[in-house]
């Protein structure tokens, strides 16, 4: 085992048991969305969970066989997809690495601000309006509003109520208000930008920054240091929520009404059962969208080949054991969760934003104080758990996408340590934007729903990349192969993941999602264009054509002919057609010929608040 010290190479220090911690933090991502998805699709929740847990982990083996074949290269499944379609169009690789990256990346940015969150709740609450702080203060002011005073006319003529009832509701509205922490509320400035969103520099910005340069010190120790780390947190947050998904089912705590009549509700946040019409498809297809980008994320358990120690042995180990893991998470917690609060439980604000599950999630074991505090932290821990997993994964595929000639060149730097400074830095820059999008609940969900554009996009180039190897690659030495009919299998499903898409992005509250994620998907171009022909002048680095066994400027014949244009244009006209078909409840189909015009209009919009 060898460092060379700012030279680009990495240290091979990782078992499949090192792995596989670092991939542990993919399970608490399922806190990230639980409310969300609950939310949009109602009773299905746990079904829509269920389905998207077997998806990914039937799709994790053409990852395992990819991964194999590509011992010396860093970064997980899209830099080993990609090189399958470096022969039909130069910029199709760096799109399926870059898409990756912007998918996986921004759990940093939303994990910090749910974190955030947390940490404001314990230091700085705001006061219950039933408090004896603010009954006091009521008390003690209530004689200066009378029925003439502006803010009590105003709330009589919205709510129409009487005099007395109004002065009492905003008298005790105005001391939560005066009594809330200063720095709770505080913001030092906002700036909406057209398209995107507001970017809001609060305590909650000040605080994610905070957490995630936090992070970011353990990870410069390089990835034995970040995989012992995680595993210990693993083993902390992982109990006791294991114990959350067994406990109500052992106690006889669930409430099958919960559970059963499943049908998706009238519109998203309703808590209203309604029909298996076209809205209610597309509300199941968006929750079944935005599931994916928790669910797959254990592939991130081969970002690590180029660090392991027998990568031949260790890939398939690492993305296998990582998979049944969280079989067992994503299967248990939405159930439970589900069975015992119901859908207007899972409707309250605290679950839909994330600040509130770990609350819950205490009240499902106990009604004990102490257990409730008890799991705020494991809830923080928990957070801490998957920012590492996704900045150890998305700052290795920058890396690698560098050394492949497809990013920047100086994302290609490791430490001293082995670890890839430079690509956790840009991670870290990235997200500090991303945080200030997604310090309100609005923007939240833009930047999840926006990412996962990436996500699908990835999945669905690299699934492809499966059969193009087998086509392109067969020279190539596997020590893992997968059944050729599960290869078939998951190539099916890399176009149903794509229908997906199509349907389901604009359920999360933001019509233009799915242009605003392909736009961004578009920025590698001019990258990659000036990194490829300016500074590289037309070729990939050697070692690139070293892994695919090819002589240096060669890559080979195009043996699957017209195959992977054609399973591009189907993608494509498949993503048209559902984003077409499928409407939300309420909501009228358009003319085919409108519908190809409505792009132009979606970029003046702003994210649902």
């Amino acid at each position: 085992m060898t460092t060379e010290t700012g030279s680009g190479q990495m240290v091979r220090a990782l078992s499949w048991k090192g792995a596989f911690w670092v991939a542990a933090g993919v399970p608490p991502l399922v806190l990230f969305s639980i409310g969300g998805i609950a939310g949009t699709t109602g009773k299905l929740a746990f079904v829509v969970w269920i389905i998207s847990m077997i998806m990914g982990f039937l799709q994790s083996f053409t990852y395992a066989e990819m991964a194999g074949m590509f011992g010396n290269k860093s970064g997980g499944t899209s830099v080993y997809g990609a090189t399958a379609w470096l022969r039909y169009g130069k910029l199709i690789a760096p799109l399926s690495v870059w898409c990756n990256w912007f998918a996986w990346s921004p759990v940093l940015s939303l994990g910090c601000a749910i974190a955030a969150g947390y940490i404001l709740n314990a230091l700085f609450p705001i006061p219950l309006a039933e408090s004896q702080m603010v009954l006091d203060w009521v008390t003690a002011n209530l004689a200066s509003y009378t029925a003439e005073t502006q803010s009590v006319v105003d709330y009589m003529a919205a709510n129409g109520v009487a005099a007395a009832d109004a002065i009492q509701a905003v008298a005790s509205a105005d001391g939560v208000a005066a009594l809330t922490p200063a720095f709770r509320v505080w913001e030092a400035f906002a700036i909406t930008i057209p398209g995107l969103g507001t970017l809001h520099f609060n305590s909650t910005f000040v605080i994610g920054v905070f957490l995630m340069l936090v992070i970011l010190m353990i990870q410069e120790r390089g990835i034995a240091n970040t995989a012992a780390a995680q595993k210990w947190l693993a083993i902390i947050v992982l109990v006791p929520l294991l114990l959350v998904g067994l406990v109500p089912i052992l106690t006889g705590d669930i409430n099958w009404m919960n559970v059963t009549n499943l049908v998706p509700p009238t519109a998203a946040y309703s808590g209203v059962d309604g029909e298996w019409n076209i809205g209610g498809w597309t509300l199941f297809l968006g929750g079944l969208y935005i599931a994916a980008w928790s669910t797959y994320g254990f592939e991130t358990a081969v970002c690590y080949t180029r660090e392991l120690k027998d990568p031949k042995a260790d890939t398939f180990r690492a993305i296998f054991y990582s998979g049944l893991l969280c079989i067992v998470f994503f299967f248990l917690i939405p159930f439970s969760f589900q069975g015992v609060l119901g859908q207007e439980g899972m409707l309250a604000a605290g679950i839909v934003d994330g600040t509130g599950v770990g609350e819950a999630l205490g009240k499902m074991i106990s009604d004990n104080p102490l257990v409730t505090h008890v799991f705020v932290i494991l809830m923080i821990m928990a957070l801490f758990l998957a920012i590492m997993t996704a900045m150890a994964g998305s700052s290795r595929t920058l890396y690698q996408g560098s050394r492949d000639g497809w990013l920047p060149k100086y994302l290609g730097a490791v430490n001293s340590h082995g670890a890839p400074r430079n690509a956790m830095w840009t991670d870290f820059a990235f997200n500090v934007i991303l945080l200030a999008l997604a310090s309100d609940i609005a923007g939240y969900f833009y930047v999840l729903a926006i990412s996962n554009v990436g996500y699908i996009l990835f999945n669905f180039l690299n699934l492809n990349a499966g059969w193009i190897h087998r086509i392109d690659s067969a020279h190539m030495e596997r020590p893992w192969k997968a059944p050729t009919w599960l290869i078939g299998i998951n190539t099916v499903l890399a176009f149903v993941n794509i229908l997906f898409l199509g349907a389901g992005a604009k359920v999360w509250g933001y019509s233009g999602a799915l242009l605003s994620g392909l736009v961004f998907a578009a920025f590698i171009f001019p990258v990659f264009w000036y990194r490829h022909y300016v500074v590289d002048g037309g070729k990939f680095p050697k070692e690139a054509y070293e892994d695919l066994g090819l002589p240096y400027g060669e890559l080979g014949a195009r043996k699957a002919g017209m195959l992977p244009y054609l399973a591009l244009i189907l993608g494509a006209a498949v993503v048209l057609w559902s984003n077409w078909f499928f409407v939300l409840p309420g909501t009228e189909r358009m003319a085919f010929g409108d519908y190809l015009l409505q792009p132009l209009t979606w970029f003046s919009s702003t994210p649902a608040e």
